[in-house]
C-alpha cells in the first residue's frame, strides 16, 4: 500500500515536471526537480537522525512519501521566491519528520506529518503551502492516482464522506449567497487539491480511525473544516488545518498503543506456514479478528518496504500475540527478515483496526469462509469462544490446495468437540488429495454451499482470504440469493 502511494506521488511529480516543460504549469521544470530533491534530502537526513536518537527503525519509504507530498504542496523553487522557499521547505521538511517522534504519545504519532509541518510554518514563519498540485491540468492524474490508492486500501467510505460533505458545504454556501451552485462546486473540484487531499493525505493509515463508522465521521468533520470560508476570528481554515483538527479527533477515538514485541518462538503450523509468537511490552486490548501494522527493522528493504498488515491470530484471552504467516517462493525482503528473527529480537506493531469481528448478537447464525492463510481471524475468534466457553451457531468452510496446507486444525477440531462448531474442510488441488481424505473436493461453489448449509438464508457470511478468493466467493453467494448486507469481507491494507 505504501509503495503504491510512493509511485503515485512520483508520477504526479514527474507529470508536473513534464507539464512545466510545455508551459502548462507556471514553473521551471528544473526548479520543480530541485524542489523535490531538496525536500527529499532534508526529510531523509532528518528522519535518520531522529530514528537514531529515539532508537527506532528508520522508515525510509515513509520519509520519501512525506517529502513528495511537501514538494507537491509547497510552491516550487524559483529565483524570485528563493528567500521564502528555502526556509519554508527546510523547516517544513524538518518538522514533518520530527513530528513523528515529538508529537507522539505512547510512540504513536498524532498528526499527518506534512499537514502539521506546513501548519506550524504558516504560524511561526509566515510561509504557507500553496497546494499547487490542485490545478485543472493535474486533476486527471490526481484522480487516477487517488482512485488506485482508495481502491487498494478500500477507504471509499472515508473519501466519499469527505467529498460529499465538502460539496454540500460549498453548495449550501452558494445558495445562501445567491451565487451559482454548479460553478462554485466545479471550482472547488477542479481548481483545489480536493482529490489529492482526500485520497493521499486523508487516508494515511496511522492517522485514520480504525472502524468504518468512525472513518465516516472523520471524513464528514474534515470535509466541513476543509471549506475555505470556515474561520475563527481572523484565522481561516486551510487544508492542513482541517486535517490537523481531524487528526486530533482520530487520535481521541483510535487505539493509542505502539507495541514493542519480542519474539518468543516460531512454530510451523502447516506447509510453509508459521506462527510467530511474541511477548508484548504491555497489554493490548483487541477484538478477535482485528489486525495490526507490523514493522521489521530492515535497512535493505525491497520495493515493498518493511511494513505489512497481519491479522492477529491469537485470542485476547491468550498471553502472547501471534500472527500466522504463509511463505511463498521468492519471498519479499520483509518476510525474509521476519523468518530470520531470533528469539529476543524486537518488532514494532501498531495501528490496531478492523471491523471483521464477531457480532454482539450471540444468537446470530454465522458461516466462516476461509481460503488458506485467511483462516487467521477465525483462529482468533474460535480460540476466544473456546476460552470463554461461549457457544455460537457457526459453520466453517475452510479451503486449501492440499491437506498439508491446513492450519489450526487442532483449534477447529476442538471447537467441534466442545462447542459444536462444524468445519467443512475443502481441498482444491484434485491431483494431490490423499486416499484417506474425508472432506470436500474442488473449489467452494454455490452447489457446495447449498449442500453444506441448507439454512443459508438465516446466516451471515464472514469471508477471509486473498482478494480474488473473496471476490469470487462473494459472486457465488450472489448467485444463490445471498444479499451483500449478509456478507462481511475481511480486508486490511496490503493483504499479505
Amino acid at each position: 500500500m505504501y509503495r503504491l502511494v510512493l509511485y503515485v506521488l512520483l508520477g504526479l511529480a514527474l507529470t508536473a515536471v513534464l507539464f512545466s516543460s510545455f508551459g502548462l504549469l507556471p514553473y521551471n521544470p528544473v526548479a520543480v526537480l530541485f524542489s523535490v530533491f531538496f525536500i527529499s534530502a532534508v526529510c531523509l537526513i532528518t528522519n535518520i537522525v531522529f530514528a537514531k536518537v529515539f532508537k527506532v527503525p528508520a522508515n525510509v519509504e515513509s520519509a520519501y512519501i512525506t517529502a513528495l507530498i511537501l514538494a507537491l504542496i509547497i510552491t516550487p523553487f524559483s529565483s524570485a521566491n528563493s528567500a521564502v522557499f528555502l526556509p519554508l521547505a527546510f523547516w517544513a521538511s524538518v518538522l514533518s519528520m520530527a513530528s513523528k517522534y515529538i508529537f507522539a504519545i505512547g510512540k504513536k504519532h498524532i498528526f499527518n506529518p506534512a499537514a502539521i509541518s506546513v501548519a506550524i510554518t504558516a504560524f511561526a514563519f509566515g510561509g504557507s503551502a500553496s497546494w499547487w498540485v490542485g490545478t485543472l491540468y493535474m486533476l486527471p492524474f490526481a484522480l487516477l492516482g487517488g482512485f488506485l490508492i482508495t481502491r487498494k486500501i478500500q477507504r471509499s467510505d472515508l473519501v466519499l464522506s469527505f467529498i460529499a460533505t465538502m460539496i454540500l458545504v460549498i453548495a449550501g454556501s452558494a445558495v445562501m449567497n445567491g451565487s451559482d451552485v454548479f460553478s462554485n462546486v466545479w471550482r472547488i473540484m477542479s481548481a483545489t487539491p480536493l482529490f489529492f487531499f482526500a485520497t493521499v493525505m486523508l487516508t494515511e493509515p496511522l492517522t485514520t480511525p480504525p472502524t468504518r463508522s468512525l472513518r465516516i465521521i472523520y471524513g464528514i468533520l474534515t470535509g466541513f473544516l476543509f471549506s475555505p470560508m470556515m474561520h475563527i476570528g481572523s484565522i481561516y481554515s486551510t487544508p492542513e488545518l482541517a486535517l490537523v483538527v481531524g487528526n486530533i479527533f482520530s487520535y481521541l477515538v483510535s487505539p493509542k498503543e505502539k507495541l514493542i514485541l519480542k519474539l518468543k518462538k516460531v512454530r510451523k503450523v502447516a506447509n510453509n506456514t508459521y506462527n510467530f509468537e511474541f511477548a508484548s511490552n504491555r497489554k493490548i486490548n483487541f477484538r478477535p479478528g482485528q489486525y495490526l501494522e507490523w514493522t521489521v527493522p530492515d535497512d535493505g528493504a525491497d520495493s515493498r518496504g518493511n511494513r505489512r498488515y497481519f491479522t492477529i491470530a491469537s485470542s485476547p484471552t491468550e498471553k502472547d500475540i501471534i500472527i500466522g504467516v504463509k511463505f511463498y517462493p521468492k519471498p519479499s525482503s520483509f518476510k525474509k527478515r521476519l523468518i530470520a528473527l531470533r528469539p529476543g529480537e524486537e518488532i514494532i506493531a501498531s495501528q490496531r483496526a478492523g471491523d471483521f469481528t464477531l457480532p454482539k448478537n450471540k444468537k446470530k447464525k454465522l458461516v466462516f469462509v476461509a481460503g488458506g492463510i485467511g483462516v487467521t481471524p477465525f483462529r482468533s475468534m474460535i480460540q476466544y469462544l473456546l476460552d470463554k466457553k461461549e457457544k455460537r451457531d457457526i459453520v466453517i468452510m475452510y479451503a486449501n490446495n492440499t491437506a498439508d496446507d491446513v492450519a489450526y486444525a487442532d483449534v477447529l477440531d476442538r471447537a467441534r468437540d466442545e462447542l459444536g462448531i462444524r468445519t467443512v474442510y475443502v481441498l482444491t488441488d484434485l491431483q494431490n488429495i490423499p486416499a484417506s481424505w474425508k472432506g470436500r473436493r474442488g473449489r467452494i461453489n454455490p452447489e457446495m454451499v447449498l449442500e453444506e448449509i441448507p439454512d443459508l438464508d438465516e446466516r451471515t457470511f464472514y469471508v477471509s482470504g486473498s482478494h480474488s478468493m473473496v471476490s469470487g466467493f462473494e459472486n457465488a453467494l450472489k448467485n444463490i440469493g445471498v444479499s451483500d448486507s449478509r456478507v462481511k469481507k475481511d480486508f486490511f491494507p496490503g493483504f499479505a
